[in-house]
């Protein structure tokens, strides 16, 4: 594909006078200037199977077969009239091409919508499902669409509240498909760098304005084809900011190339905004026996390069409540997690776990032993409820002394169970936990030693076995999901380290991921709210483009991309989903429980999942006619959610059940006004914990009013104004 120059000179109609200024450019481009130097290339285009064909609308051909784009002339359903307005290449038609070209005649069902990255778009979002079992947590969300696309429809949500970005772009080696407008990058492409440069500053770009400015980072993973470019144009982007790179080990084995070095490491860009630093930590990431790891850099500053010790006071165990609390929680929504605990009436120790009760059972039916009480988990109102682990779990728990009851009353019948969590355990095993005895009934008694530790800077160059791509990464992937195929994902416990150096002390963190892959960063955030009770939030991004060999293989087979066995086998729907699905409930695709341990860290069993919310969406594209008389409430609907926070439930519709418009909506993080009307009604409703208003007006006078009568803490948006004015307003799809 050419760059935006060559398609210019290309229209130029005297062939004698082209090839003089091809000569010339080709001679200046070997002036190199300081800095990074690349070319622009024409926009990228994506391909919109799902949006309406109409007047003026870009296209190509379904079937791939003639990858032009077109120009929509005009519709007479079943047909449409188009004209060819650019090469399959991506070049614009000469002059002479332009007076010869033709209008053709098809059919609507052969074509595809396109739309080029710096078009108008007006993005919306379609709910697919939801994971719920974190309580009152705020959701991770999942989104599949174009990465460019979403950073566009996240201006409107999250513009200046990102704390953390990390990504894993393509590494333009040929060993990671990647594709340019449609087309796999070849390797011998002479426009392979400039490419990818150009790719990677859109999507920056657009990156740096979600950041937190006053405190922020962004990393970014790579390996040698790109880390040099990569490095020059992070500076040119984020000038401000402290940029550091890393490099770590992934694979001791290497990658034997002939005449070449092995390779065993990739690079990772640390970039810090505002007052955002890199956090000390128990681990050096170099093991190398050397003893002057503590040495300052020769900077002769105030960095406090000295070891900080952790902690130097002693702390109990502490116990936490067996009972699930959410209201997700109730009996019947996980299996065999509603069972007796049969406790002995008069000592309250512990006699035995019963089994798993099937949800058509009235547990009143079940016999405890002689002398015992059972005690199910049930609300103080009597609502059933679930218990934290299943019965075999419970049951290896309590043998080692993990597991007790707490305030027994032998008149009442009544104790709380109580037992120690996956990461205390761990650090009983590892002794950071003292144990200094155990108490009658055989729980464990005991407390966290002073520290011995110390927290150290951490080293630029890592080697940690958990960092190993092929057992952090592809043998994880193949638990989660086994039977699918991904190539290289990272190590799941690398992420997880490299995320903690900048955000392990913000437990409210926002972290997103636009080049998500097989989706470890979410899985990574939610391994570290459940180390430390984190309520951190990931926002995933990732296309469903099937890989190469699928490509061709799906077309042999007569299929297109929109079709539904295609799209079957697309990234988010066969890899992303599936695998953030597993890692949160603990169970296969299949249905299967997932067995084993994570490896590293908080050994916790890999099918207990994770106590998270997760809400997947698709991106969609809105015409912005139907959005400003407010019949597409619908698809910006999650929008306002996200930038309302992305806790509780979504308002989805403005219209009940009959049809009827309501006068507003409120769920206790934000509400929406429709009818204006109605103002004082929904002021009167305002809920203490409510962050954002939106009001659906074309009024300012009334937007002021209004306004005077709410709490000023609270983000106040106009719609629809707002929400168009955040985007270009040259029109969508044209």
């Amino acid at each position: 594909m050419p760059s935006a120059l060559d398609t210019l000179i290309g229209r130029i109609p005297d062939e004698r006078l082209r090839a003089d200024i091809r000569r010339a450019v080709s001679d200046l481009r070997k002036v190199t200037d300081f800095g990074l130097v690349f070319e622009n290339h024409i926009p990228e285009t994506i391909r919109l199977p799902h949006h309406s064909i109409r007047r003026e609308t870009k296209v190509t051909f379904r079937d791939l077969t003639d990858q032009s784009m077109f120009e929509v002339i005009s519709v007479n359903k079943p047909m449409a009239t188009i004209r060819r307005i650019r090469h399959q290449d991506g070049s614009a038609l000469s002059l002479q091409e332009v007076e010869e070209v033709e209008n053709q005649v098809t059919s609507l069902s052969s074509l595809v919508a396109l739309a080029d990255f710096g078009d108008a778009i007006y993005p919306g979002m379609r709910h697919l499902g939801s994971i719920q079992r974190g309580g009152d947590k705020p959701a991770h969300v999942v989104i599949k669409g174009e990465n460019h696309h979403v950073l566009e429809a996240l201006q409107f949500t999250h513009a200046g509240k990102i704390d953390c970005i990390y990504i894993d772009p393509p590494y333009n080696n040929r060993s990671k498909e990647w594709k340019y407008n449609n087309d796999y990058v070849d390797k011998q492409d002479v426009y392979k760098h400039s490419k990818w440069l150009a790719m990677m500053q859109r999507r920056l770009l657009l990156a740096k304005q979600l950041l937190n400015p006053d405190r922020s980072a962004l990393i970014v993973t790579i390996d040698e084809n790109e880390f040099l470019q990569l490095g020059l144009l992070l500076e040119q982007i984020f000038r401000d900011a402290e940029i550091q790179m890393v490099t770590t080990v992934i694979s001791a084995k290497g990658a034997v190339r002939p005449g070449k070095f092995s390779r065993v490491e990739e690079h990772i860009f640390f970039v810090t905004q505002g007052q955002a630093k890199i956090s000390r930590w128990t681990h050096k990431m170099l093991e190398d026996g050397s003893s002057d790891d503590e040495t300052t850099d020769g900077d002769n500053d105030d960095s406090g390069n000295e070891p900080i010790a952790i902690d130097d006071k002693p702390r109990l165990i502490e116990w936490l409540g067996l009972r699930r609390r959410e209201p997700s929680s109730r009996r019947g929504t996980r299996p065999n997690q509603f069972y007796p605990i049969f406790v002995n009436a008069d000592t309250g120790f512990i006699h035995s776990v019963g089994d798993a009760v099937n949800d058509d059972v009235d547990r009143q039916s079940v016999q405890p032993p002689e002398g015992t009480v059972a005690l199910w988990p049930l609300k103080p109102d009597g609502t059933e409820m679930i218990w934290g682990l299943t019965p075999d779990v419970l049951r290896h728990n309590w043998k080692q002394g993990y597991v007790r009851i707490n305030n027994w009353n032998p008149a009442k019948r009544s104790g709380t169970v109580k037992y120690l969590p996956s990461g205390t355990i761990d650090e009983i095993r590892q002794g950071t936990i003292t144990v200094v005895g155990r108490a009658k009934d055989g729980s464990v008694e005991g407390f966290h030693a002073p520290a011995s530790e110390t927290l150290v800077p951490p080293k630029r160059v890592w080697n940690m076995p958990s960092h190993n791509a092929e057992t952090g990464g592809t043998k994880m992937l193949s638990q989660l999901i086994p039977n699918r195929r991904f190539d290289y994902p990272k190590s799941l416990y690398a992420v997880e380290d490299t995320l903690r150096f900048v955000i392990g002390d913000q437990p409210d963190a926002i972290v997103l991921d636009f080049f998500a892959g097989s989706g470890t960063t979410g899985h990574a955030v939610a391994r570290l709210n459940h180390e430390d009770g984190g309520r951190r939030r990931s926002i995933t991004v990732t296309n469903n483009e099937v890989s190469e060999r699928d490509f061709q293989m799906l077309r042999s087979d007569g299929y297109r991309p929109g079709d539904p066995e295609w799209e079957a086998l697309g990234i988010f729907d066969y890899v992303t989903r599936p695998r953030i699905t597993a890692a949160v409930t603990g169970r296969t695709p299949e249905g299967a429980a997932i067995s084993g341990e994570y490896r590293f860290g908080n050994k916790c069993l890999l099918g207990d999942g994770f106590q998270e919310n997760f809400e997947f969406f698709e991106l969609t594209y809105l015409d912005a006619d139907q959005i400003e008389v407010a019949r597409a409430f619908s698809g910006i609907a999650p929008l306002l959610w996200l930038r309302a926070g992305g806790r509780g439930p979504i308002i989805g519709e403005c219209c009940d059940v009959s049809g009827r418009r309501k006068p507003f909506a409120w769920t206790e993080h934000y509400g929406v006004l429709f009818n204006t009307d109605q103002w004082r009604s929904f002021v009167s409703r305002v809920p203490d914990t409510a962050t954002t208003v939106y009001i659906v007006t074309d009024s300012i006078t009334a937007l002021s009013q209004i306004a005077r009568e709410l709490p000023g803490h609270l983000d106040l948006v106009r719609l629809y104004e707002r929400y168009l004015t955040t985007f270009s307003l040259k029109g969508a799809l044209t």
